[in-house]
């Protein structure tokens, strides 16, 4: 009974320190992946009045070997709407996205 328990034992960390390598495997990276590389990539208003512009325009560059296509970008709050191109930015090529901020609703309630 010790020995088949024993290699019971055995076998499951065989399998674990097998399974373990697999993941330790870094996956490989596509060298001719498009790129994108921003100017910058933070806006400060700054103090702001209610209704004033709140538009930006973050330029970025395809920094990388084939076209990049720009399928969805998203704005990390509802109050900000991006609009960006719709054709693949070509590399070494730049364009902007657009983001707009609704400054209707700065300072609160109306």
């Amino acid at each position: 009974m010790k020995k088949f328990v024993f290699s019971f034992v055995l076998l499951i960390f065989t399998a674990f320190l097998v399974k373990a390598q697999d993941a330790a495997q870094p996956k490989p990276v596509n060298s001719n992946a498009p790129e994108i590389s921003f100017e910058k990539t933070v806006h400060d208003y700054g103090t702001i009045v209610q209704g004033a512009n709140g538009t930006c325009n973050f330029r970025f560059t395809n920094t990388g070997k084939e076209p990049l296509i720009l399928s969805r970008p998203q704005s990390s709050c509802g109050c900000t709407v991006p609009s960006w191109p719709q054709e693949p930015i070509l590399p070494g090529k730049s364009d902007t996205i657009k983001v707009t901020y609704n400054t209707n609703n700065v300072g609160g309630t109306r």
